[in-house]
């Protein structure tokens, strides 16, 4: 179990960290992507084995200078479209899942600060996220009546607010600089706190132990009283009361996460067939690759998998074409929900199918341990639980029935 709570640098750029890359536009993201993926890739089933924490593979990856490639072009960054931003992840997830899904909430935390934050935040943390800095998260709680009925307080005390509670599923925010951390005001408004590492009060527990995602460290972080200056405070609640994308956004990087796995899943069964396995007796072929009932399965993988990347572009063009809007109405939001919710679909079901599929095609050698491909389908299996999928064909259904649109919160 690991933990942190030593005071940190406020510089932009820790004495340990290189110079970090700013990227230009969408076609150098992808670019970026592709390149930092085959680094990544290397090492990732070892890393799930053995559940070591990839410390120095995270530094590549903020040095790479993909995780602020949303930063608004207004502030010296890219400004990818949307598309790009899924096709990036999408990549990295293929690679390195865990890897993957760190910076899915570092991206929803940057769009609150376009969306809420004041010229001063904007500038001040954008700054610091082209400089290389990361957010982890600390939203959700454990022992609660669902997601949203939080107990962590955020209380404003002079010109300063306090932090008191215990939040979980804390992905990201053991290698973070800082750690925003959701919270209600009195009147059960949202607040989001953004703790630079080393604030006193503030700990971070690697106490992770999901079967799946392994090396996220989703653990646990407490808050002790923490003082927090109002410069990093910002109005959560906002991005809900009023019809905003960052719902959306938020959903289509998990979208992204679990395409990538699927991905990965159906590349090792190729690799798997054409090398190590045999044909059934009675198929009267001489290799498992010219087995016609695996040729078929291996054909149905790669249609799932197609249609599920095509809604996946299809949701975040539609995310791309609001966002380029002067204002976004409910009535966009509640089309981007449904868009994203389709894909999302999708992504959850190849993803568990692909992980599954693997060992009836690849055969019973796959199992062995020295192989690790389960973590594929226990990757699979943990990461789409963020949010249950069954509601995602409520909601889609609900909307083209009878014209209701779906409740604008995270998962959604």
């Amino acid at each position: 179990m690991a933990e942190f709570g030593e005071a940190a640098s406020s510089n932009i750029r820790d004495e340990s960290r290189h110079a970090v890359r700013v990227i230009a536009d969408d076609a150098q993201a992808i670019a970026v992507a592709h390149e930092l993926a085959g680094r990544l890739a290397q090492g990732a089933a070892a890393r799930d084995t053995e559940r070591r924490l990839p410390h120095e593979e995270i530094e590549w990856f903020s040095q790479s200078g993909l995780w602020a490639i949303t930063v608004p072009k207004a502030y010296g960054g890219a400004g990818v479209s949307f598309v790009t931003l899924t096709e990036v992840i999408k990549i990295i997830a293929a690679a390195d899942p865990s890897l993957g899904q760190l910076p899915q909430n570092h991206f929803g935390l940057v769009d609150v600060i376009a969306l809420t934050g004041t010229e001063e935040q904007k500038k001040y943390f954008f700054t610091q996220v082209l400089g290389g800095k990361r957010f982890g998260n600390g939203f959700s709680e454990k022992g609660t009546k669902n997601v949203l009925d939080l107990k962590t307080s955020v209380t404003r005390d002079g010109g300063d607010y306090v932090v008191q509670g215990t939040k979980f599923y804390s992905t990201g925010a053991l290698f973070a600089d800082f750690v925003p951390v959701l919270g209600l005001d009195s009147e059960r408004k949202g607040w989001l706190a953004y703790i630079p590492k080393g604030t006193p009060g503030l700990t971070v527990i690697d106490d992770w132990s999901g079967f799946g995602q392994r090396t996220t460290a989703s653990g646990t972080v407490v808050l002790e009283s923490v003082r927090v200056p109002a410069s990093h405070v910002l109005p959560a609640h906002r991005v809900s009361d009023f019809p905003t994308l960052n719902g959306p956004i938020s959903q289509i990087i998990q979208a992204a996460i679990d395409a990538g796995i699927a991905k990965a899943a159906l590349d090792d069964t190729l690799t798997f067939v054409r090398s190590r396995s045999r044909p059934w007796i009675d198929s009267g072929v001489e290799r498992a690759s010219d087995d016609p009932l695996t040729v078929r399965e291996i054909g149905h993988l790669h249609i799932q998998l197609h249609a599920a990347e095509a809604l996946l572009e299809r949701a975040a063009r539609v995310i791309d074409e609001i966002a380029a809007k002067r204002e976004t109405t409910e009535d966009d939001v509640a089309r981007a929900s449904v868009a994203v919710g389709e894909a999302k679909v999708l992504t959850t079901e190849i993803a568990l199918l692909a992980g599954e599929k693997l060992f009836e095609l690849a055969g019973t050698q796959s199992t062995l341990g020295e192989h690790n491909l389960d973590r594929h389908w226990r990757n699979a299996r943990v990461h789409t639980l963020h949010d249950p999928v069954r509601w995602k064909y409520h909601l889609v259904g609900n909307y083209y029935l009878n014209g209701v649109k779906p409740a604008r919160h995270p998962w959604n």
